[in-house]
């Protein structure tokens, strides 16, 4: 058994050192199936031997499936915000100003990229990750511990030495550019709003109450701040790059600077060279760099005298508006898209921007072949600011939205409390008729492997497949009479077509273009009825007792269900061989533990962590990763923290064992 062990450790420390290089180090020392080895032999030891089990191994990374509310929390030092001026000389002012408080004495100041994305504290007591509090409103914040677990160039563990026994360290939590862009064609394959900027698409991905789906989107993080007694060093750079040490990822571009010059030239340098970088930026940073003089410079009500952020200004460029084309989406939702004269933007060539809706265009009092500014909001999405209407033309009319589909001709419909058009004509229109096979086969849905948005139009215009369930009924030789099939590529689409048949039950949910349901309403939706036939057969009533499902989605799904063409597909996919039931140990069990909060903490016999998560999942109750006074018991093994048994024993909740808590769901 100790040999068990200390395999496990050692895979933990190889794994942690190979995660280091690839994510903050940006040089891999090992392939990847190597090192998809070492973590699935770490998985099945931590499986066979769950005592061995440990919250920060790197194993816990993926993220649990379980959802949780967060917790809140005070800061122990407030989180302040920054002041800003857009002005190199408000720059220059802050340094003479910096001179003159403190009486003339020497000073450097630390130049940083300022990253526009979400602020995290973390918490490290004896080189473990503790606590991960978002920034709030300066005074408290949420527990996003789980989320911030999956991210994989933050240490869990600390590497080196030197570091104090508990400490504070905060940084900007990030989605590079190239996630970003995933994500939103993601969301725009799957009709969902898009995020505007990458500091959106990063808080509320921190905020998101399933880890799984934290560590899909792929953030990133740079920290730049270190506080707590005992530090290292007395001055800010030296702290960082001990943090660096620790395993930390810190800005590359940090800079020890010593006159008003040295900073002008940093702003000119990064001003353009930003544009390289692989995340997003919107400025720069500016603080002192002793400990002792920033003590002695202090704080205004809302921000240290010690540091400044210089904004970049936007971007923008004014071109002409050729004209605007109106496009139907999957729910039949008309989005208008303006086509421009090819301008130069952020480095990218942009040609099209949306417009979004019938309100935005009225606003901007847009006219035709209008000269329109364009900015790239969080330099990634364009978008129409304003208009020169002094280079417009005598001749030049009003865009109008279309009254009538520009696929079907139907009249649209205003959507109730919204500034969205609508084509009502669902199992007419093509678009939306190719929208919904297009989602169907995504890779979080069914997954159909070598049908894309273009094949998926080519099935349509042939005749082929005029819904879903059509797919199934595809053959390589009916493929073969398309001119972009080859045998190959024919018998892939066949065999992903077979593959989808044993795909979950929540992500058939999924797949069905419910709308207003998306991936984490069909798993609420899949856990709560179990299968198809139950959830055809729920009033509003019985849908919005389920958690998350309110009114709105509760009336779209039983509209969904009482329209025959999709009663109809529903049994043409049943007969398919679609799953259409949950497994029967993922299905609820019971509701004795409904409306209970329990937090597991320490290792088990019986079951692993995560499986206890499950069961307190299925048996209706909430698991949560920190206690409060809303916890109904903590769930103890063995080695549990000492803090949470504190809290728990001072706020007098039940700490109950695994044989106890198997008892109560029984």
């Amino acid at each position: 058994m100790t040999d068990i062990r200390q395999r496990v450790l050692e895979l933990r420390d190889e794994i942690n050192r190979h995660n280091h290089s690839y994510y903050v180090l940006n040089s891999p020392t090992i392939s990847d199936y190597d090192f998809d080895m070492l973590l699935k032999e770490l998985e099945r030891l931590e499986k066979e031997h769950p005592e061995f089990d440990d919250p920060l191994s790197p194993t816990h990374r993926v993220g649990s499936d379980i959802n949780r509310q967060f917790d809140q929390v005070a800061h122990v030092y407030p989180m302040l915000s920054l002041g800003n001026t857009y002005s190199i000389a408000e720059v220059e002012e802050f340094m003479r100003r910096t001179r003159q408080a403190l009486d003339g004495q020497p000073f450097d100041i630390v130049g940083e990229m300022k990253y526009d994305g979400t602020s995290i504290s973390l918490i490290y007591e004896h080189g473990r990750l503790v606590r991960a509090v978002t920034r709030g409103d300066g005074e408290k914040g949420d527990v996003v511990t789980d989320n911030i677990k999956t991210i994989r160039s933050i240490p869990l563990q600390l590497t080196g030495s030197g570091w104090p026994e508990m400490f504070e360290i905060r940084g900007e939590v990030l989605l590079p550019w190239e996630a970003f862009e995933r994500l939103n064609a993601e969301r725009a394959f799957n009709e969902e709003p898009l995020f505007a900027n990458p500091r959106n698409a990063a808080s509320g991905t921190l905020k998101l109450l399933n880890p799984a789906e934290v560590a899909h989107r792929g953030l990133d993080a740079y920290f730049y701040y270190v506080l707590g007694e005992n530090l290292p060093a007395d001055n800010h750079y030296d702290n960082i790059m001990a943090a660096k040490s620790w395993g930390f990822k810190v800005a590359p571009i940090m800079t020890l600077l010593h006159s008003i010059q040295e900073v002008d030239e940093f702003i000119n340098h990064w001003d353009t060279a930003r544009k390289e970088l692989p995340v997003a930026t919107d400025g720069l940073v500016f603080k002192v760099n002793s400990l002792r003089q920033q003590l002695n410079l202090g704080f205004t009500a809302k921000s240290p005298r010690w540091a400044i952020a210089y904004k970049f200004p936007a971007e923008r460029a004014l071109t002409r508006l050729r004209f605007v084309s109106f496009e139907v989406g999957r729910s039949g939702v008309v989005t208008p898209v303006a086509n421009l004269d090819p301008v130069l933007l952020s480095g990218t060539i942009v040609k099209r921007a949306s417009l979004h809706n019938a309100d935005i265009i009225r606003s901007l009092d847009i006219h035709d072949g209008d000269m329109v500014y364009v900015e790239k909001g969080g330099e990634i999405i364009p978008k129409i600011t304003g208009v020169d209407t002094s280079a417009r033309g005598d001749e030049a009319r009003p865009v109008e939205f279309v009254t009538h589909c520009p696929a079907c001709g139907t009249p649209l419909v205003r959507v109730e409390g919204e500034a969205a058009w609508v084509c009502p004509n669902k199992y007419g229109c093509p678009p939306q008729i190719v929208g919904r096979i297009e989602h169907f086969v995504g890779r979080r849905m069914m997954n159909i492997d070598g049908i894309g948005e273009e094949t998926a139009q080519l099935l349509y215009d042939n005749g082929l497949v005029a819904n879903i369930a059509d797919l199934y009924d595809l053959t390589a030789d009916k493929l073969l009479t398309l001119d972009r099939f080859a045998e190959r590529s024919a018998q892939r689409v066949i065999q992903g077509i077979e593959d989808s048949k044993s795909v979950p039950f929540e992500r058939v949910i999924f797949a069905l273009s419910i709308p207003f349901v998306g991936e984490t309403g069909a798993k609420k939706l899949a856990r709560a009825t179990g299968d198809i036939d139950t959830l055809m057969g729920m009033t509003i009533e019985q849908l919005t007792e389920i958690e998350d499902i309110g009114g709105r989605i509760a009336e779209s799904i039983v509209e969904f269900f009482a329209n025959d063409v999709n009663r109809n597909i529903i049994e043409r996919l049943r007969a398919a061989g679609l799953q259409m039931s949950m497994p029967q140990d993922d299905r609820p069990k019971s509701d004795i533990l409904a409306g209970k909060t329990i937090v597991i903490s320490g290792t088990f016999t019986h079951n692993s962590r995560d499986r206890y998560k499950e069961l307190i999942d299925l048996n209706g109750g909430k698991n949560s990763g920190s206690i409060s006074k809303k916890t109904d018991y903590l769930l103890a093994g063995d080695n549990m923290g000492p803090a949470k048994l504190e809290k728990a024993t001072s706020l007098g909740i039940p700490i109950i064992d695994e044989e106890t808590f198997l008892k109560m769901i029984e």
